[in-house]
This record gives structure tokens, C-alpha cells and sequence, in this order.
């Protein structure tokens, strides 16, 4: 069926408006778009578009994910006990004093390709021993608690259960607030305004003065 002439021209418009947005170039060093229509930059996945609704979509060029060697795993204090730990909004340093790999370095952290999927592996037993050490009932808590990571991986923590800790989302503060914090430091860290072992030493001591060090007030 022929279109009546304003009808077609105005189909034609809106075809051309359709490719015209499919094929616009994506910004250059771009690494994700986010539900809200920005995009990001981040050159690791954690946190990505945390401000912006999350991911809608990895684009094509993302830094692929490899084999990244971890080394060992560095206690940053004696780990002293392993059940009747205390929980709160900070976690028990005498069963979790924090830990990092030995060969996540700055320039391994920092670099382009380097996400943290790519060194997450958790699982699940060793989330529930975590809970039996703070007397919690071992179950799935989903949002309302997260078994986190006491160095950040993105700051080169370690997966070894001396840096976990069970973290309400609700602790005010809780991991949602400590989550802005490890990703304000590896921007740190990477721009040469505070070294790696500093970053991950008071991350470990006291996240919270840390946090209200960075951004003054908590």
C-alpha cells in the first residue's frame, strides 16, 4: 500500500532518526552504558554505574577478563581467633584483620584489563563459615547482608577468609557505603594520591575514619 506523501515522509524521518541513533559512535573509552543512558569509563566491573540504575549493557571493546596471577595471600594483622567474633558495623580484627594478594599490585589493579570477576572466588562454604565464626545461623540473606571483601578485590584483596566479613546492608553505615569508599580509593591509588599498602592498611583498621578522611563526613 503507497503511503500518502506526508505519511512517507514522515516514516522516512523516523527510519533515518532509528539508524542514525543504532549507528552513533559510542564515546571513545566508554566500557558500559548505564540504565539511565550515560555511560561509563570504569575500567574494573565493580561498582560500574553503582550511581546511574546499574549496567544496561557491556560494550564491544570492554577489557576482556584473563588469567591474573593472585601470589600469596598477606595477612595485614595475626588473624587470632576463628568463632565468637563480634558482629557490627566494622569487622572483628582478631578473626578478620584483612589480607591482599601478594602479586595484585598497583600496576596490576590499575591496569585496563584487569576486572574483578576475573580474581571473585568465594563460595558459598566458606560464606557460611564466615557466619558460624560471628555466630550467625548459616543461611542466604540476600541484599539485606553480604559476605565483603574487608581490602576490596579492586584494592587487592584477598579471597581467604581472614579478609571476609559479614556486613548488613542496614549497619549504618552498612556495605552500600562501603562499597563508594573501595571505589573512591582505587581511583586514588591509581592517580598516585595514596599509595596501595596505605589504602588497604586503613581500609583493614577502620574503614569508617577512612571514609569520613575522604570525603569528610560519613
Amino acid at each position: 500500500m503507497r503511503l500518502p506523501r506526508p505519511a512517507a515522509a514522515a516514516a522516512l524521518l523516523c527510519a533515518c532518526a532509528i539508524a542514525s541513533a543504532a549507528t552513533a559512535a559510542t564515546p571513545p573509552g566508554a566500557t558500559a552504558r548505564c540504565r539511565d543512558g550515560s555511560y561509563s569509563y570504569a575500567q574494573h566491573h565493580s561498582g560500574t554505574c553503582s550511581d546511574h540504575g546499574g549496567v544496561a549493557v557491556w560494550l564491544a571493546g570492554t577489557p576482556a577478563t584473563g588469567t591474573i596471577a593472585l601470589g600469596r595471600t598477606v595477612l595485614l594483622s595475626p588473624r587470632r581467633r576463628a568463632a565468637g567474633c563480634k558482629l557490627g558495623s566494622r569487622p572483628d580484627r582478631g578473626c578478620s584483620p584483612g589480607a591482599y594478594y601478594s602479586r595484585l599490585t598497583k600496576a596490576v589493579i590499575c591496569s585496563a584489563g584487569f576486572h574483578t570477576d576475573a580474581v571473585r572466588n568465594v563460595t558459598q562454604g566458606e560464606k557460611f563459615a564466615v557466619e558460624r565464626e560471628y555466630g550467625m545461623k548459616p543461611a542466604y540473606y540476600g541484599r539485606t547482608l553480604e559476605i565483603d571483601h574487608i581490602v576490596s578485590l579492586e584494592l587487592g584483596g584477598s579471597n581467604d577468609i581472614a579478609n571476609l566479613f559479614p556486613e548488613r546492608a542496614k549497619a549504618r553505615p552498612g556495605y552500600h557505603v562501603k562499597d563508594r569508599l573501595e571505589n573512591r580509593l582505587h581511583e586514588l591509588v591509581c592517580s598516585g594520591q595514596m599509595s596501595l599498602r596505605t589504602a588497604q592498611t586503613r581500609i583493614a583498621g577502620n574503614w569508617q575514619a577512612l571514609y569520613r578522611s575522604v570525603f569528610g563526613r560519613l
